[in-house]
């Protein structure tokens, strides 16, 4: 006595055998609608997934279709259905939001060396004349523009290129920020 360990797959194999005109079918028309199925997706794989689905829900409905010369018509309505379906349900990764998430910034080093490093800047900072401080300070540090600088100090906007500029080349040349260079 043989018993079928899988019912599932013994129910299959028979039901393959109940309609042999959807077999002779998909044999004839394969080629044609998987073009169809290309023609929806950009990968191939995909296309073969599309059509392989497609088919299926035809099989189901095999009985209820009415008029089996219009089965072409019937599956490219199934294939261009189940691919608006998997459009509509693909995951989306972006979504509109009113606030902008925080960019990530580069991988945090050892905090005891950025420590020592905002120390040495403070303190090549504080080497400067005043003038070149508060438009080094007001430019990076407040992050304001040039213009904004020259009208909380009351000077030109050319000033504060020169000065910043000049602040900027004793801050390369300072000793202390070698090792940051």
């Amino acid at each position: 006595m043989t018993t079928s360990v899988c019912t599932s797959a013994s129910n299959a194999a028979t039901r393959t055998h109940a309609y042999p005109s959807f077999a002779s079918y998909v044999r004839a028309r394969q080629p044609v609608l998987l073009r169809t199925a290309r023609s929806l997706t950009a990968n191939p794989c995909d296309a073969e997934d599309l059509l392989q689905t497609a088919l299926t829900k035809t099989y189901v409905a095999w009985e209820r279709i009415e008029d089996h010369r219009a089965l072409d018509g019937y599956v490219r309505r199934a294939l261009l259905n189940t691919r608006t379906s998997q459009w509509r349900k693909r995951k989306v990764d972006e979504f509109a939001c009113d606030e902008l998430p925080e960019a990530e910034g580069p991988p945090a080093g050892d905090p005891a060396e950025q420590q020592a490093l905002h120390d040495a800047m403070w303190r090549a900072i504080m080497k400067l004349p005043a003038r070149q401080r508060a438009m080094v300070v007001l430019r990076y540090y407040e992050d304001l523009s040039e213009a904004q600088t020259a009208e909380v100090l009351g000077v030109s906007i050319g000033t504060v290129k020169s000065a910043v500029s000049r602040a900027l080349g004793k801050l390369r040349e300072d000793p202390e920020l070698g090792p940051v260079r």
